[in-house]
Formats: C-alpha cells, structure tokens, sequence
C-alpha cells in the first residue's frame, strides 16, 4: 500500500482538475453550437477505473452530478468486456442518462497501454464522461418538445451505442445520427467536438500516470474520496439537525392546465442527507417527469452547496447522501413516461431549499426567481436557407440573506457558472431583434434586505418562425423570509398591446414579421420586515431605477420625492 503526504495528493488533485479543465476548453473551442460553446450547456467528469468521480470541469451542475449515474448505467448495459481502447459510447436513454433525449453523453474507458504488448488494450485506469445538449435529433418538433406524451416522441433514442470502435469511427452510427437530425452539420460537429474533449482528457490522464506513477496516483485518489466524504460528513454534522417538509407547484405538465404537486423532505441525522419526494404527484402525461438520476443530480446539488461549496467535487462529497423518490412518480419517471421538459428539477432545487430553510434560516437565502426563463426561437434563416434553433435561459433576481440584497439579474442558482446567449448571437442567428433589455423596478422582494431584481426584454421579430417558451412557474410566487415579500413570479406576454395579446408559461408560438413578445423574469425573495430597511437604501435603490418613489412610500414607508 502507497502512503502519500498531503502535499503530494494536493498536487495530483490540481493535475487531475487542470487535465478536466483542458477537456473543457477543448469543447468549447470546438463546438458548432451556441448553446454548448456561449451557454456552457455541459458537463465532463473524470473517474478511476471503479467509476468514482475524482475530477470535473465546470459546468452545469445538474450534468455533472448526472454523469456519475448515466456512466455506471451505460458501462453496464456495455459490459467492461465490451470496452476497448479507443472506444467511445454514446448514451442518451433518459432514465439511464439521467436526461432528456437530447443531452448526448458520451463516455470513454482509459486504458494504460503495456509496452511489452503495445497493440492490446492494456490496463484499465478510469473512464471520462462530457455531457452536452444537442440541438436536434429527430423529435416530433424542432427545438424543443413541449408536449410530448412518451418518450418515443423525444428523438432518436441510444442506449449506449459505440460512436467510435478502437479508435475507428463507426461510419453506420454516423450517418444514422446525420439522417435523423434536422441540424445534422450542428449535431455531428457537436459530436465530434466532445470526441475530442474525450481525447484530450486521455492524453493528459496517461501523462498524470507517467509523471507520477500509478500506485501513487491511485493512493492520491483514495485519499481525495475519503477527505471529500470526511468534510461532507463533518460539516453536516455542524447543521442544525431534523427533519423539514415543503410544499410547491410545477405550473402544468404541458397536456392539461393543471398545476401539479411537489413535496419533499429533507432530513440531516447522523452523519446522512436523506430527500424524500414522496408525496409529490405520479408521473405525468406531459413530459415534465424527472429521471431518477436527474432527481438524484439535482440533491446533489444542495447537499453540496451547504457541505463543501469551495472544495473539488469527488465520489466522496455526496457519500452521505440518499434519495427516495417511488418509480412511476414525478421523480422517478420509468420507461416510456416522457421527460423532455426538464424544468421540473430547476424548480425543485428551490423546493429542497425552502425546505432547509425551516430549519437553517440564517444560514440560506429566500427564492431567486422561483425557476429558469428559457426562450428559444425556431426558423429557416434568410441568408442561409437552413434551420435554426437558438436558445436562451434568462437571468432571474437571486433571493436576499440575512445580511445583504440578492443580486440582480444573474444565472438561476442551479446554473452554476451556465450564461445567458449574448443578444448579437441571438440577433445574428435567428429572426429575433431585441429592442429593449434592462432591470425591472419593483421585480425584487421587498425586505429588510431586498430580493435582486428580474430582467425585461421586448423582442420584434424581423423573419417567421416559432418562438418557444419554457417556465414552469408562472403562477405562484417565489417565497420570501422572515417577513421579507413575494416577488411576482416570470411572465411572458405575447402579441403585447394587440388583440391577441395573452399571458403565456411554456408554449410554442407561431410568430411572423413585426410580431412582439415581451419577457419579464422574476426577482428574489426578500428577507426580514421591509420597514426595517435602511432608508438611504431605498433611497439609493430608487436613484438606480430598482425601486419606484411609490413602492419606496408605501411599501418601505420612505418619502424620497422630497
């Protein structure tokens, strides 16, 4: 057995995270769309050969929490007798990928080559998983699916497929995925962008293992999993203990009208993280249902956010961690309820927190937005005469703390370091012209401290095409705390200032030359009594737009036109 001193297993923890890092920076500088490249729609992972997680890049948080269940479902309906070097699989059944249909993840198994038998596949170190959403593989509707009632309406469907064997591309797979896809350029050069991510990670995981040897880079490994589940371990027993229950609601499943039920909750006793679904509705007939691993990814997480926001992610951070959701309910959708319109788990990271935040109000913030506003548009573009599909997911006000505003205007707090499509890409590559972007007075809860502000933007259209929204919490407010207000939750209004106007949540719209949209995104949850805010920053919230004098007046109780 190798024993290795602090310094040394700090040392091949950074080569691993910067080998992470360099698939990243390899993808985004290959990918052919914008999603991937501007939003960072994405995750890559790095595990040793016992599928724990021992690196990531960073990414969406619900990809990689994700990888770590899609990889173990994939390397198992392969079989490791099946893995070669050079391979690489592709995975997108969602209750294995732990996805919609359209997040492609594609694996690759590490091996070490002998170099008494350079030809065999060698000895088997570790896998690397990328992660990354797709435009277009041949769902009943381009963009994105909104109303789908199974999943054989989602698209092309692989359960684990070799998009490259021993080194050899798979010419059959290839075109498959070519004549099913609507953006075939955009999705084969996405493809083989993470092909190349893949490769990168491997060359610089073999050099790791040259440079300091296996037995040393294996013992490091150990030792970075036991301390990351020793911290997490720690920490939640430095939480207050118990158990909370909350209560919220997904708008519609995207069928029928009806708003439909979560409720989880969350337990923290010794030395374990137990989130408990039940009680939340069956699966639905729209595809608003959660794959197990994506409910699994999403506790993730929270559990990480409140145990060890400034350390690497590793197999040990979310050791004490365990889900229950029953098959067959929202939370664990099973073959062949639809899954598409994932937007369920963004709202249900705020329900897991509103839960906590019984328990640890002190020590979390109130509501930040309630859930993500996504928008896309769908056309053949003018000069190009091809398809389109561009998307977007807005800014949202973050929930205020005990000490301090929530921010304006910033990534939902499951976004990780996610953006938003900047508007000259948006302009540039769809029908889309924006006349107007900026903050929204009055949008963020009112408090002692005061919820960040939302965004509104006015969109004209300048060619025909579709314009999808996607919010799943347009009725009910985002929470508050300690007598901190309710902010209004996201709106989408179409047609604004026509006959035809109407207030819309996830919908597919048919818009032509001239047409209007307008998006308002909500702002944060305040926190503490309003009344009790300092007047000079009501003052200074008014001078900046953020706060209207009447709001000022009646709601905080401060004259400011005087």
């Amino acid at each position: 057995m190798t024993t290795l001193d602090g310094a040394t297993v700090e040392v091949v923890r950074s080569y691993l995270l910067s080998a992470a890092e360099e698939m990243r920076a390899t993808l985004i500088r290959t990918s052919f769309n914008p999603v991937i490249y501007e939003v960072h729609d994405f995750g890559m992972s790095m595990y040793d050969a016992d599928l724990r997680l021992i690196a990531e890049a960073t990414g969406l948080t619900f990809f990689l929490g994700a990888n770590d269940f899609s990889l173990r479902k994939g390397v198992d309906y392969v079989g490791l007798d099946n893995l070669h070097r050079g391979d690489v699989v592709l995975l997108n059944f969602p209750y294995w990928n732990a996805a919609h249909a359209s997040d492609a993840t594609l694996f690759a198994p590490v091996f070490q080559p002998d170099p008494a038998d350079p030809d065999a596949d060698g000895t088997l170190v570790g896998f690397l998983c990328v992660r990354a959403h797709w435009m277009d593989l041949g769902a009943k509707d381009p963009g994105y699916v909104l109303d789908s009632t199974d999943m054989h309406q989602e698209g092309l469907i692989f359960p684990g497929t070799k998009v490259v064997s021993k080194g050899v591309p798979v010419h059959e797979i290839h075109e498959l995925i070519r004549f099913n896809s609507r953006m075939p350029a955009e999705v084969l050069g996405d493809l083989h962008a993470q092909i190349a991510a893949l490769r990168t990670g491997e060359r610089r995981y073999l050099e790791i293992l040259a440079k300091f040897g296996r037995p040393t880079v294996e013992a490091a490994i150990d030792a970075m999993i036991a301390d990351g589940e020793a911290r997490s371990r720690a920490a939640l027993a430095a939480l207050p203990q118990g158990t909370w229950t909350a209560e919220d609601w997904v708008d519609d499943d995207g069928i029928t009208e009806d708003p439909v039920k979560m409720r989880v909750t969350v337990t923290i006793a010794d030395g374990e993280f137990t989130v408990d679904f039940a009680g939340s509705a069956p699966a639905t007939a729209g595809p608003i249902n959660m794959p197990y691993g994506a409910t699994e990814a999403i506790c993730k997480v929270i559990l990480k956010s409140l145990t060890s926001p400034d350390q690497p992610s590793n197999a040990g951070t979310v050791a004490p961690l365990k889900v229950l959701a029953e098959p067959g309910t929202l939370f664990h959708a099973v073959y062949p309820q639809p899954t598409f319109t994932l937007w369920t788990g963004i709202v249900a990271v705020e329900l897991i927190l509103k839960a906590l935040a019984q328990g640890m109000p002190d020590l979390l913030p109130a509501s930040s937005g309630g859930d993500v506003p996504g928008f896309m548009m769908v056309g053949i573009h003018p000069d190009t005469g091809q398809m389109f599909a561009v998307s977007n997911n807005d800014p949202v006000g973050w929930g205020a703390t005990t000490d301090h505003d929530g921010m304006n205007a910033a990534t939902h707090v499951s976004g990780s370091t996610g953006r938003i499509t900047p508007i000259e890409v948006l302009e540039a590559r769809t029908g889309m012209f924006f006349e107007r972007m900026e903050f929204r007075t009055d949008s963020g809860g009112a408090g002692r401290f005061r919820g960040g502000a939302g965004l509104r933007r006015d969109i004209r259209f300048v060619t025909p095409g579709e314009f999808l929204s996607v919010i799943k919490k347009t009725r009910s407010r985002p929470w508050a705390l300690d007598g901190g207000l309710e902010p209004d939750p996201n709106q989408v209004v179409v047609f604004p200032g026509t006959d035809r106007e109407a207030r819309v949540s996830t919908k597919r719209t048919r818009v032509e030359v001239g047409d209007r949209i307008t998006l308002l995104t909500a702002g944060g949850g305040g926190h503490g009594a309003p009344r009790d805010r300092d007047p000079e920053a009501v003052r200074l919230d008014v001078a900046e737009g953020l706060v209207s004098p009447a709001a000022a007046r009646d709601v905080y109780g401060v004259d400011t036109d005087g």
